[in-house]
This record gives structure tokens, sequence and C-alpha cells, in this order.
């Protein structure tokens, strides 16, 4: 394994689960940069991690969504060179309000406090584009200061027109926004579309 940002072939590499944390106390020691992973329920968020570390099924996704309410750690590298965060789905509309309330103190806190978070990655179902849920994490990401990059998931399931219409309209939305990454990333987990982009931003992200 290679420190070399463009080294994609990390990713066929060794990467393991790790751990659970439903509270800060459990977070592991934060040794090596950690790149996150957010979005709503039902976005494809264990798809696309399962397709970009190559694997069927290191992320698994909940038989019920809004959930899982932990920040789950993936070790990648053998030695460990980095940490992918699978963070708890957001916006599930039946989600007790306590559940919610609780994935708010967990992911504010561990956004605005864990100094190895080098961005976070928010996937937007390209079908819908940025809606008011999905503003609600990218307003938390804006006040703690943490850089974020944009994911257009499941793009293999909408025409090209319309692709080409919610690219632009994301990106004149992200313009406005002060810790957003100018770039986004457009994939599809199912076609494969995008993935090795998504792991060179990935990793442009740790080295940077």
């Amino acid at each position: 394994m290679t420190n070399d940002p463009n080294d994609i072939k990390i990713f066929s590499g060794p990467i393991s689960f790790l751990k659970s944390a439903p509270q800060l106390q459990h977070l592991p020691d934060a040794e090596v940069p950690e790149i996150a992973f957010a979005g709503r329920s039902n976005v494809g968020k264990s798809s696309l991690i399962n397709a970009l570390t190559g694997r069927k099924a290191l992320a698994r996704a909940s038989n019920t969504p809004g959930r899982t309410q932990e920040l789950n750690f993936f070790d990648v590298g053998d030695p460990l060179l980095f940490r992918i965060v699978d963070m708890p789905g957001y916006g599930y509309a039946k989600a007790p309000v306590q559940t919610v309330k609780k994935w708010r103190y967990l992911i504010n806190d561990y956004l605005r406090g864990r100094t190895v978070l080098k961005r976070v990655f928010v996937l937007i179902d390209s079908r819908h584009g940025i809606k008011d849920v999905d503003k609600e994490i990218l307003n938390m990401l804006d006040a703690a200061a943490t850089s974020y990059r944009i994911v257009l998931t499941k793009t293999d399931k909408i025409k090209a027109s319309e692709l080409e219409k919610v690219v632009a309209e994301t990106q004149v939305a992200l313009a406005k926004r002060a810790a957003a990454y100018p770039e986004m990333s457009v994939t599809s987990a199912e076609k494969k579309g995008g993935i090795d982009e998504l792991r060179s931003a990935v990793l442009e992200a740790v080295y940077i």
C-alpha cells in the first residue's frame, strides 16, 4: 500500500468492519484520517459503500429504515491507512422523535469534535435532488465548518437530460454553501458508474 492519493488499488486491499459507536465515548481512537458517508434513508448508502470498496456486504442496510442510529467504522489498509464512517440514515418519516433527537446530538457532536474527519460525502438521490431534509444536514456541516462533497446516487434510474438538470441545479445550490466542495460525484452503485472517480475523490480527501 502507498500514500499515493491516485492509487485506487487501495480499495482492493484489506478493508474490514471495526466497530459501531452509538455514543461519542464509543468512538475509536482518532489515529488515522476518517471519511464519512451521510444520506437520507433509502438513498443507497450501503450499496454505494459496498461498490466503493468492491465488497458485496461490507455495509449492511437495516431492514427497518431509520433504525440504525450508530456510526459504523471500517478500517482500510494493512497497515491501517484511513477509516470509512457509515453515518446513520436521516429523514425517515416514521422515526420516533427521541430517535431523531438522539441522531442529531450524535452527528452534531461528531462533526464538530472529530479532528481526524477529513470530509463528509453527502449522498443525494439523483431522482429527487436536494430536499429539505438534506438541507438540514448541509446546514449542520456548514455550521461545523466540516468539508463535504455531494454524491448523486442512482443515476442509472433517470434520463440523461434529467440528470443534467439535477447536476446543474445542485451546483447552483452548492455555490451558496461555505463548506461545500465545488465538485460533485455522479454515481450508480448498480452499474458501477462513477465508482473509480469516487475512489479518487475519497483518497484526495484523505491525503489533503
